[in-house]
Protein backbone atom coordinates (compact mmCIF):
# COMPACT_ATOMS: atom_id res chain seq x y z
CA UNK A 1 0.00 0.00 0.00
CA UNK A 2 1.17 3.31 -1.02
CA UNK A 3 1.17 6.64 1.25
CA UNK A 4 -2.32 8.21 1.17
CA UNK A 5 -0.73 11.48 1.90
CA UNK A 6 2.39 13.90 0.44
CA UNK A 7 4.94 12.64 -0.08
CA UNK A 8 2.73 10.52 -2.51
CA UNK A 9 4.80 6.77 -3.92
CA UNK A 10 4.33 4.99 -6.97
CA UNK A 11 3.55 1.18 -6.34
CA UNK A 12 4.52 -1.37 -7.90
CA UNK A 13 2.55 -3.40 -10.52
CA UNK A 14 0.57 -6.08 -8.88
CA UNK A 15 1.90 -8.23 -11.41
CA UNK A 16 4.99 -8.73 -13.29
CA UNK A 17 5.48 -6.06 -16.54
CA UNK A 18 5.49 -8.89 -18.77
CA UNK A 19 2.52 -10.45 -17.52
CA UNK A 20 -0.41 -8.74 -20.28
CA UNK A 21 1.76 -10.15 -23.32
CA UNK A 22 0.82 -10.67 -26.43
CA UNK A 23 -1.78 -7.89 -25.62
CA UNK A 24 -0.26 -5.26 -23.96
CA UNK A 25 3.68 -6.14 -24.34
CA UNK A 26 6.46 -5.32 -21.70
CA UNK A 27 8.56 -2.28 -23.08
CA UNK A 28 5.10 -0.30 -23.36
CA UNK A 29 4.29 -1.20 -19.40
CA UNK A 30 7.76 -0.50 -18.18
CA UNK A 31 7.52 3.07 -19.69
CA UNK A 32 4.14 3.71 -19.22
CA UNK A 33 4.64 2.79 -15.39
CA UNK A 34 8.06 3.82 -14.42
CA UNK A 35 7.99 6.76 -16.67
CA UNK A 36 4.57 8.42 -17.69
CA UNK A 37 3.51 7.68 -13.76
CA UNK A 38 6.13 7.90 -12.12
CA UNK A 39 6.09 11.86 -13.65
CA UNK A 40 2.87 12.14 -12.35
CA UNK A 41 3.94 11.73 -9.03
CA UNK A 42 7.36 13.32 -8.64
CA UNK A 43 5.44 16.82 -10.31
CA UNK A 44 2.65 16.54 -7.78
CA UNK A 45 5.32 16.61 -4.93
CA UNK A 46 7.67 18.88 -6.66
CA UNK A 47 3.83 21.25 -6.55
CA UNK A 48 3.06 20.56 -2.97
CA UNK A 49 6.30 20.62 -1.12
CA UNK A 50 6.51 23.93 0.15
CA UNK A 51 2.78 23.87 1.48
CA UNK A 52 2.91 21.86 4.20
CA UNK A 53 -0.36 22.73 5.22
CA UNK A 54 -1.50 20.38 2.04
CA UNK A 55 0.68 17.56 3.32
CA UNK A 56 -2.09 15.85 5.22
CA UNK A 57 -4.67 15.99 2.90
CA UNK A 58 -5.09 12.47 0.78
CA UNK A 59 -5.31 12.51 -2.75
CA UNK A 60 -9.10 12.25 -3.17
CA UNK A 61 -9.11 15.37 -0.31
CA UNK A 62 -6.85 17.55 -3.04
CA UNK A 63 -9.03 16.63 -6.05
CA UNK A 64 -11.83 17.22 -4.27
CA UNK A 65 -11.00 20.33 -2.82
CA UNK A 66 -9.15 22.31 -5.00
CA UNK A 67 -10.56 24.96 -3.86
CA UNK A 68 -8.08 25.37 -0.64
CA UNK A 69 -5.02 24.49 -3.10
CA UNK A 70 -2.88 27.75 -3.94
CA UNK A 71 -4.07 29.24 -7.47
CA UNK A 72 -0.50 29.06 -8.12
CA UNK A 73 0.17 25.48 -8.09
CA UNK A 74 -3.83 24.32 -8.30
CA UNK A 75 -3.26 22.98 -11.91
CA UNK A 76 -0.51 20.97 -11.07
CA UNK A 77 -2.06 19.41 -8.64
CA UNK A 78 -5.39 18.73 -10.31
CA UNK A 79 -3.29 17.31 -13.53
CA UNK A 80 -0.91 15.26 -12.03
CA UNK A 81 -2.72 14.42 -8.91
CA UNK A 82 -5.94 13.32 -11.38
CA UNK A 83 -3.13 11.21 -13.77
CA UNK A 84 -1.89 9.50 -10.60
CA UNK A 85 -5.12 8.11 -9.19
CA UNK A 86 -6.48 7.47 -12.94
CA UNK A 87 -3.32 5.18 -13.12
CA UNK A 88 -3.55 3.85 -9.71
CA UNK A 89 -7.00 2.35 -11.08
CA UNK A 90 -6.01 1.70 -14.76
CA UNK A 91 -3.22 -0.87 -13.27
CA UNK A 92 -5.66 -2.50 -10.44
CA UNK A 93 -8.32 -3.10 -13.16
CA UNK A 94 -6.32 -4.82 -15.78
CA UNK A 95 -4.32 -8.04 -15.61
CA UNK A 96 -3.51 -11.18 -17.02
CA UNK A 97 -5.66 -12.56 -19.48
CA UNK A 98 -8.63 -14.16 -17.61
CA UNK A 99 -12.61 -14.82 -17.56
CA UNK A 100 -13.84 -12.89 -21.06
CA UNK A 101 -16.51 -11.46 -19.58
CA UNK A 102 -18.47 -10.99 -16.30
CA UNK A 103 -20.75 -13.14 -14.57
CA UNK A 104 -23.51 -12.76 -11.70
CA UNK A 105 -25.17 -9.44 -10.64
CA UNK A 106 -22.55 -7.58 -12.53
CA UNK A 107 -23.35 -9.34 -16.15
CA UNK A 108 -26.98 -8.63 -15.38
CA UNK A 109 -26.81 -5.00 -14.42
CA UNK A 110 -24.61 -4.59 -17.68
CA UNK A 111 -27.49 -6.32 -19.44
CA UNK A 112 -30.00 -4.83 -17.96
CA UNK A 113 -28.63 -1.06 -18.43
CA UNK A 114 -27.43 -1.93 -22.02
CA UNK A 115 -28.99 -4.94 -23.67
CA UNK A 116 -26.48 -7.17 -23.67
CA UNK A 117 -23.17 -7.54 -23.42
CA UNK A 118 -22.01 -7.15 -26.69
CA UNK A 119 -23.93 -3.98 -26.97
CA UNK A 120 -22.31 -2.71 -23.86
CA UNK A 121 -18.67 -3.37 -25.23
CA UNK A 122 -19.85 -2.17 -28.89
CA UNK A 123 -20.99 0.89 -26.89
CA UNK A 124 -17.76 1.58 -24.79
CA UNK A 125 -15.57 0.55 -27.15
CA UNK A 126 -17.53 3.17 -29.55
CA UNK A 127 -16.85 5.92 -27.08
CA UNK A 128 -13.28 5.07 -26.35
CA UNK A 129 -12.48 4.92 -30.14
CA UNK A 130 -14.23 8.66 -30.84
CA UNK A 131 -12.83 10.50 -27.54
CA UNK A 132 -11.15 13.34 -28.57
CA UNK A 133 -7.17 13.68 -27.72
CA UNK A 134 -6.45 12.42 -24.59
CA UNK A 135 -7.94 10.85 -21.87
CA UNK A 136 -10.19 8.00 -20.35
CA UNK A 137 -13.18 5.86 -20.69
CA UNK A 138 -14.78 4.89 -17.79
CA UNK A 139 -17.64 2.22 -16.24
CA UNK A 140 -18.81 4.01 -13.26
CA UNK A 141 -21.13 1.93 -11.11
CA UNK A 142 -23.55 5.13 -9.43
CA UNK A 143 -24.98 3.74 -6.10
CA UNK A 144 -27.86 6.80 -5.67
CA UNK A 145 -28.98 6.06 -9.29
CA UNK A 146 -28.65 2.55 -9.35
CA UNK A 147 -27.39 2.69 -12.40
CA UNK A 148 -24.36 1.63 -14.88
CA UNK A 149 -22.98 4.80 -16.84
CA UNK A 150 -20.10 5.16 -19.34
CA UNK A 151 -18.60 8.15 -19.26
CA UNK A 152 -15.52 10.28 -21.14
CA UNK A 153 -12.85 11.89 -18.99
CA UNK A 154 -10.67 14.44 -20.78
CA UNK A 155 -7.49 14.69 -19.69
CA UNK A 156 -6.61 13.74 -15.79
CA UNK A 157 -10.62 14.02 -14.74
CA UNK A 158 -11.21 11.89 -12.78
CA UNK A 159 -14.07 10.11 -10.73
CA UNK A 160 -14.66 11.46 -7.75
CA UNK A 161 -18.25 11.43 -6.07
CA UNK A 162 -19.60 10.00 -3.44
CA UNK A 163 -21.34 6.93 -4.34
CA UNK A 164 -19.73 6.37 -7.69
CA UNK A 165 -17.31 3.11 -7.89
CA UNK A 166 -14.87 2.95 -11.80
CA UNK A 167 -15.54 -0.47 -12.54
CA UNK A 168 -13.14 -0.41 -15.89
CA UNK A 169 -11.20 2.55 -16.85
CA UNK A 170 -9.31 2.28 -20.33
CA UNK A 171 -6.48 4.70 -20.62
CA UNK A 172 -6.72 6.22 -24.50
CA UNK A 173 -3.39 8.42 -23.72
CA UNK A 174 -1.30 7.57 -26.69
CA UNK A 175 1.47 6.67 -24.17
CA UNK A 176 -0.39 3.14 -23.12
CA UNK A 177 -0.59 1.74 -26.90
CA UNK A 178 1.80 3.73 -29.07
CA UNK A 179 5.03 1.92 -29.14
CA UNK A 180 2.98 -1.27 -30.49
CA UNK A 181 0.10 0.34 -32.22
CA UNK A 182 0.93 3.56 -33.48
CA UNK A 183 -2.04 5.68 -34.07
CA UNK A 184 -4.44 2.81 -34.30
CA UNK A 185 -6.72 2.77 -31.63
CA UNK A 186 -9.28 0.57 -32.21
CA UNK A 187 -6.29 -1.87 -32.35
CA UNK A 188 -5.34 -1.16 -28.93
CA UNK A 189 -8.57 -1.41 -27.39
CA UNK A 190 -8.92 -5.05 -28.96
CA UNK A 191 -6.41 -6.05 -26.91
CA UNK A 192 -7.08 -3.71 -23.82
CA UNK A 193 -10.20 -6.09 -23.76
CA UNK A 194 -8.76 -9.24 -23.48
CA UNK A 195 -6.65 -7.64 -19.72
CA UNK A 196 -9.57 -5.72 -18.30
CA UNK A 197 -9.88 -7.34 -15.02
CA UNK A 198 -13.86 -8.39 -15.13
CA UNK A 199 -13.32 -10.59 -11.62
CA UNK A 200 -11.91 -7.03 -10.01
CA UNK A 201 -14.90 -5.09 -11.38
CA UNK A 202 -17.25 -7.52 -10.12
CA UNK A 203 -15.85 -7.08 -6.86
CA UNK A 204 -15.91 -3.26 -6.86
CA UNK A 205 -19.50 -4.09 -8.38
CA UNK A 206 -20.85 -5.89 -5.39
CA UNK A 207 -19.47 -4.79 -2.24
CA UNK A 208 -21.39 -2.65 -0.35
CA UNK A 209 -21.20 1.11 -0.42
CA UNK A 210 -19.89 1.42 2.97
CA UNK A 211 -16.43 -0.57 2.19
CA UNK A 212 -16.27 1.30 -1.28
CA UNK A 213 -15.91 4.37 0.42
CA UNK A 214 -13.61 2.96 2.97
CA UNK A 215 -11.10 1.66 0.05
CA UNK A 216 -11.63 5.41 -1.77
CA UNK A 217 -8.08 6.57 -0.63
CA UNK A 218 -6.29 3.92 -1.66
CA UNK A 219 -7.60 2.73 -4.73
CA UNK A 220 -9.62 6.08 -6.54
CA UNK A 221 -12.82 6.20 -7.12
CA UNK A 222 -15.32 9.67 -9.37
CA UNK A 223 -14.74 13.45 -9.62
CA UNK A 224 -17.13 15.69 -7.60
CA UNK A 225 -15.40 18.93 -8.77
CA UNK A 226 -14.49 17.99 -12.43
CA UNK A 227 -18.09 16.29 -13.30
CA UNK A 228 -17.10 13.42 -16.21
CA UNK A 229 -19.07 14.00 -19.53
CA UNK A 230 -21.75 11.38 -20.04
CA UNK A 231 -21.41 9.05 -23.24
CA UNK A 232 -24.11 9.62 -25.20
CA UNK A 233 -27.04 6.83 -25.85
Amino acid sequence: MTTSSYPFELAPLPYDYAALEPHIDERTMRIHHDKHHRSYVDKLNGALKDHPRLHGMTLVELLRNLERVPEAIRTAVRDNGGGHLNHQLFWELIGPPGPPAPTGRLKEAIESRFGSLEAFRAKFTDVATKHFASGWTVLVADAKAQTLEIVSLPNHQCVLAAGQTVLLVCDVWEHAYYLKHQNRRPEYLDSWWQVASWPEAARRFERPDREAEQHWEDEGGAVGSLKPRRARS
